[in-house]
C-alpha cells in the first residue's frame, strides 16, 4: 500500500465559488502558472503516485458554498484517479483545509477525534484538536491558552484485508510577524509565534503518546513548517516541533520514526532532505527545506517501509521523466512524500 503527503499550494483558487474546476488560461495563485497548467500538473503528478491514499495540506476550502470532499472527487473524477474519495476533518478559516483523497477499494476511513472536551488539571487525556490546550508559554507563572489554526485531521482507518491503523493529518505553521514597526517589534512576535507553533506540537506529542501506550499502528504526516536551518531561532529554543513529535530522546518504543527527520536532525551535513522549494525575491534565488514527514509507529517500522520524496532534482527515476518533472515544479512550491508498506 502507498501513502502518500502533499501539500498544493493553493489548491482552493483552482475552483470556483461553486466547487466546478477552473481550467482555464487566468493566471493560478502560483507565480506565471494558469490555473489550467497548475491543474494538469497535479492531475499528472497524483496519476505518476497511484497512491492508495493522500493526505492533501492545503486541500480546498470547505464553506457554505462549496465542500472539500467534492471538489477533491470532482479533481479524481477529472483526471481518473484511484484515490477518488474524500475526507475532511475540522474545517478551519484559513483556505487551507486538510483533507484526505482516498481509494474506497483499498481503505475504509473516518474522521475520528480523540480527546477529552476540556484539558484537565490533572494532565490526564489531551483536549481535542478543535479546542484549546493550557500552557505556560513564556515561564511567567501565567497558563496561555493555543489553538490550532488548522487542527490535524485524525483518521481511523482499515485496509480492504481487516488491518486497522491510524493517521494523523498536520499542518504546524509559525504566522509571520504581521503589524510589526521594527526590527524588534519582528523579532518579538516571530518568538511569540514560534513558541505557539512548538506547543501545539507538544500537544501533538501528548496524542502519540496515548496511541503508542495503547498500541496503535499510527502515521503522522504533512507539513510542519519546522526543519533545520529554516530560521534564526532554531537555536533559541533547543528542539524542533519534529524532535519533540517524534519524541526524537525517548525509548525506541515511544518514538516516532521518520528516515529524512533522522538525516537532517541526527547530522549536521552538507547535504540534507528537502520536500520544498521556494523562490527568494530578494535574492534572487531558490531556498530549499525540508519541512513534510511521514512519521510511524515502532510496529510499522519494523514492516520494513519504503520513504520517497518526489523531488525532481533529487530522484534520479523522476528527472529522467520530462514530463513529470516539470509537472511537479509546476504543481506546488512542495513535492509529495510517499511511504510504500505492506500491512
Amino acid at each position: 500500500m502507498r501513502i502518500a503527503t502533499y501539500n498544493v499550494e493553493w489548491f482552493s483558487n483552482l475552483f470556483d465559488r461553486n466547487g466546478n474546476l477552473l481550467e482555464d488560461g487566468e493566471w493560478s495563485s502560483r507565480y506565471k502558472v494558469t490555473r489550467a497548467e497548475q491543474l494538469t500538473a497535479l492531475g499528472i503528478v497524483f496519476t505518476a503516485m497511484n497512491a492508495d491514499a493522500v493526505m492533501i495540506i492545503e486541500a480546498p476550502d470547505n464553506n457554505r458554498r462549496r465542500k472539500t470532499e467534492a471538489m477533491l472527487e470532482t479533481f479524481a473524477a477529472k483526471y481518473g484517479l484511484r484515490a477518488r474519495r474524500g475526507l475532511i476533518g475540522f474545517e478551519n478559516d484559513t483556505q487551507q483545509e486538510i483533507a484526505l483523497l482516498y481509494d474506497p477499494d483499498r481503505l475504509t476511513v473516518a474522521h475520528d477525534p480523540l480527546g477529552v472536551p476540556e484539558q484537565s488539571a490533572d494532565g490526564k487525556g489531551s483536549p481535542r484538536f478543535d479546542g484549546t490546550y493550557r500552557i505556560d508559554l513564556d515561564i511567567d507563572a501565567t497558563m496561555d491558552v493555543v489553538r490550532f489554526s488548522k487542527p490535524p485531521l485524525e483518521v481511523t482507518a482499515r485496509t480492504a484485508e481487516g488491518v486497522p491503523f491510524r493517521m494523523i493529518g498536520v499542518h504546524v505553521k509559525s504566522k509571520a510577524p504581521h503589524g510589526a514597526r521594527s526590527e524588534a517589534q519582528v523579532r518579538r512576535l516571530a518568538i511569540e509565534n514560534r513558541r505557539k507553533q512548538l506547543a501545539q506540537c507538544i500537544w501533538l506529542r501528548e496524542r502519540v503518546v496515548e496511541h503508542l501506550t495503547a498500541g496503535d499502528s499510527l502515521m503522522v504526516l504533512g507539513d510542519f513548517n519546522d526543519g533545520p536551518g529554516l530560521d534564526e531561532y532554531e537555536k533559541l529554543f533547543g528542539r524542533s516541533g519534529v524532535e519533540i513529535v517524534t519524541g526524537w530522546d525517548e525509548p525506541r518504543a515511544m518514538r516516532l520514526f521518520d528516515p529524512h527527520a533522522r538525516v537532517a536532525f541526527g547530522k549536521k551535513l552538507a547535504a540534507m532532505p528537502t520536500t520544498a522549494r521556494f523562490y527568494l525575491d530578494d535574492q534572487g534565488c531558490f531556498f530549499s527545506a525540508l519541512l513534510d514527514y511521514i512519521m510511524v509507529s515502532p510496529d510499522l517500522r519494523a514492516k520494513a517501509p519504503k520513504w520517497r520524496i518526489w523531488h525532481p532534482f533529487d530522484d534520479p527515476k523522476i528527472y529522467a521523466v520530462p514530463e513529470l518533472r516539470e509537472a511537479l515544479l509546476t504543481a506546488s512550491d512542495h513535492f509529495p512524500v510517499s511511504i510504500d508498506i505492506t500491512f
